[in-house]
């Protein structure tokens, strides 16, 4: 199965844990439109189709990711 970059990945796993935090959650007690969006990215991403496992895929893939490298943001983006 593919996996996003990890850059990428890591970046999706953070902007998710925020929404989900601080983002309201709709008349009926759901989370909000930007955390469902984001819910639903990292269920395609990691090859999942609930939320949870989608966070402890991406998560166990993180932790077998090496780190950051310097400049790997903008690598292959033409600013």
């Amino acid at each position: 199965m593919l996996m996003p970059h990890p850059a990428v990945l890591r970046r999706l796993l953070a902007e998710y844990e925020t929404a989900a935090v601080k983002e309201p959650a709709d008349a009926t007690g759901e989370p909000g439109p930007r955390t469902r969006d984001l819910a639903y990215t990292l269920c395609v991403s990691t090859g999942t189709r609930d939320v949870r496992r989608a966070l402890e895929t991406a998560r166990r893939h993180l932790a077998d990711a090496p780190g950051p490298v310097a400049g790997a943001a903008h690598a292959g983006v033409a600013d």
